[in-house]
């Protein structure tokens, strides 16, 4: 009797233990209450990570579609891995995403449980590895990684992930989260665009000219060709301010920049014979434009290229067309290229792994250094209205610094 007795016992301790395992992956957030513990802890009772994202359910102005919705992540198992994240960057393009005007577009699913299909919004960062299923064969806890891919959502707190979709970071000694969760987007444009759009001798006497030079991906181009020995003419917009505008200029030539002009000065009347002068009577070729702004002032960027060159198009912040005079493309040859990082970095995970690791590798020497932030903290607490207003002031005039998301461990 004694034996029978324990043999019940254990099986409905079994049988409990079954029933708990074999709970959905994401419950809805009205269910959460009798799993969540306490608002500082992310582990429930059962093993659960209890998440925060920021989502969306149609398209409009970031502070009128998103909202934060809570969820519940299992524990890894198989092949997944249960991230959290570090540093999620707030991009122009993830804002355009929400609007509903940019090319990519995230699937909406009720795959995190909302009570309307949703997609999670970000597209670049770091996350920690927090827990692996058992078929994990290259990551274990305490490992960062970054989102192979576009479109998987990185502004929440943790999520679940597959490891076939995570680059590992696998010399993280000597970098930041804030270094890490910023590389994807804006150091792999400029790296991509500067080589792969013309060949160079790396002898020093040679010339890339770009606008936005003030910009993250600018800045990344001035300091890729600084150690790569390629000078650079940067073109930024000119402020009211003149001391601010003194300054601007000081940073960038302090980043590396060999000169520094406004937008006005490239149209202006004195810059031919300028520029003449700085390449030597053209001796040194201007082999690249760079060009995130579109309009005239593209077409006065690409009228100092040389003979053969290519202007590289990788934005269109004026929203003006291109006018490109006829002359360029007959007498000059030049090139008109345009460039788009998400579709690079889903065409080429190895290559996008190969120009990330060498990227980290100059920031690990001191050779490449952080970009201008403004930072909005999100802990457990932070009400979406906060985190809606930096989304939103991405698309502000002048701003200090690139918006992104820093996340508290809890």
């Amino acid at each position: 009797m004694a034996s029978s007795s324990c043999f019940q016992s254990s099986f409905r301790t079994s049988l409990r233990t079954i029933i708990t395992q074999s709970r959905p992956l994401c419950l809805h957030s009205q269910r959460l209450s009798r799993y969540a513990v306490g608002s500082r802890r992310t582990i429930s009772s059962y093993g659960y990570t209890q998440a925060k994202a920021l989502v969306y359910s149609k398209y409009g102005e970031p502070q009128d579609v998103l909202s934060l919705h809570r969820h519940s992540i299992s524990p890894a198992a198989g092949t997944s891995v249960v991230l959290r994240t570090l540093v999620a960057p707030i991009n122009p393009a993830d804002v355009n995403q929400i609007q509903g005007v940019y090319p990519a577009k995230p699937e909406m699913t009720i795959a995190l449980g909302t009570s309307e299909p949703s997609a999670v919004a970000g597209n670049e960062g770091v996350a920690e590895v927090i827990s692996t299923g058992s078929g994990v064969k290259d990551l274990k806890r305490g490992d960062w990684v970054i989102m192979k891919s576009t479109g998987m959502g990185t502004w929440r707190t943790h999520m679940a992930v597959d490891e076939s979709q995570l680059l590992k970071i696998d010399n993280k000694e000597g970098l930041t989260p804030l270094q890490v969760g910023t590389v994807s987007v804006n150091p792999c444009t400029a790296y991509r665009m500067l080589l792969d759009f013309a060949q160079w001798g790396f002898r020093g006497d040679e010339w890339f000219i770009q606008n936005g030079a003030n910009s993250g991906v600018g800045r990344a181009a001035i300091q890729l060709a600084r150690e790569w020995g390629i000078k650079s003419i940067n073109v930024i917009r000119g402020r009211e301010n003149k001391e601010e505008e003194q300054k601007l200029r000081q940073d960038l030539l302090d980043l590396g920049a060999t000169k520094v002009i406004t937008e006005e000065e490239l149209t202006g009347r004195g810059i031919k014979d300028q520029i003449k002068e700085w390449t030597q009577g053209g001796r040194e070729p201007i082999k690249v434009g760079l060009n995130c702004v579109g309009g005239k002032n593209a077409t006065a960027l690409a009228k100092f290229l040389s003979p053969g060159a290519a202007l590289v198009t990788y934005g269109a912040m004026s929203k003006q067309p291109l006018l490109l005079p006829a002359s360029l493309l007959i007498f000059k040859d030049i090139r008109f290229n345009g460039f788009w990082v998400s579709k690079w970095s889903d065409r080429h995970p190895d290559q996008k792994k190969q120009t990330v690791d060498d990227v980290l590798r100059l920031t690990r020497e001191g050779k490449f250094k952080d970009i201008p932030v403004q930072e909005c903290r999100w802990g457990w607490k932070t009400e979406v209205d906060t985190l809606s207003k930096a989304v939103q002031g991405t698309l502000g005039g002048f701003r200090p610094g690139k918006g992104v998301f820093v996340f508290d461990e809890a």
